[in-house]
C-alpha cells in the first residue's frame, strides 16, 4: 500500500500546476480572444511557465515524495523566473529602465509575394515592449504576471517546507 503525500507537498504540487496553467491560459485568452498580440518580452515570460507545467505534471506521475518535491521546487523556481522577467518587462513599460529593441512580427509572410507580404506587414499591429496594451488598477499584464508568479513561487515554497 502506498503512503499518502504530506498535505504540504500535495498543496505545493497542485499550486505548481495551477499557477502557470492559469497564467498561460490568461495570456492565451488575451491573445486569441482579446487580440492583444504579445511582444518579445511577453513570450519570454511564457517559456518558464511552460517548463513549470511540465515539471508539475511530472510531479503527479513520478515515484516518491523526494522526487515529487524536487520537481515541484524546480517548477517554483521557473515560476519565479517568469515573475522576474515580468518585473523587468513592467519596468520597461513604466519607463523605469531601458528595454530591448527587438520588434515582434505578428504575421506570417511565408509563401506570399513581395506585394502581398508588404500589405500584410503594413496592416499588422505594431507591438512594442515599452507600451502596456492593457492595465487593471494601473498594473500591466507583465506586472500582474510578476505579482502572481513571485507570490505563487513563495507560496509553493512555504507549502514545500510544511511537508517536513
Amino acid at each position: 500500500m502506498r503512503a499518502s503525500l504530506a498535505p504540504g507537498l500535495r498543496n505545493a504540487r497542485l499550486l505548481a500546476l495551477l499557477i502557470p496553467g492559469a497564467l498561460l491560459a490568461g495570456a492565451w485568452a488575451f491573445q486569441l480572444i482579446g487580440k492583444l498580440y504579445p511582444c518579445e518580452m511577453c513570450h519570454w515570460q511564457r517559456w518558464p511557465h511552460y517548463g513549470a507545467l511540465v515539471l508539475a505534471l511530472l510531479a503527479f506521475v513520478t515515484g516518491g515524495p523526494r522526487v515529487k518535491a524536487t520537481l515541484v521546487a524546480g517548477a517554483a523556481a521557473l515560476i519565479a523566473v517568469s515573475g522576474l522577467i515580468g518585473v523587468f518587462h513592467a519596468g520597461v513599460e513604466y519607463h523605469w529602465w531601458q528595454g530591448i529593441t527587438a520588434c515582434t512580427q505578428t504575421v506570417s509572410t511565408a509563401g506570399l509575394s513581395t506585394d502581398q507580404a508588404l500589405k500584410e506587414l503594413l496592416a499588422a499591429p505594431i507591438v512594442r515592449c515599452d507600451a502596456a496594451q492593457w492595465t487593471l488598477l494601473g498594473v500591466s499584464l507583465a506586472g500582474w504576471n510578476a505579482l502572481v508568479s513571485l507570490i505563487g513561487a513563495v507560496w509553493i515554497g512555504t507549502q514545500l517546507r510544511k511537508r517536513q
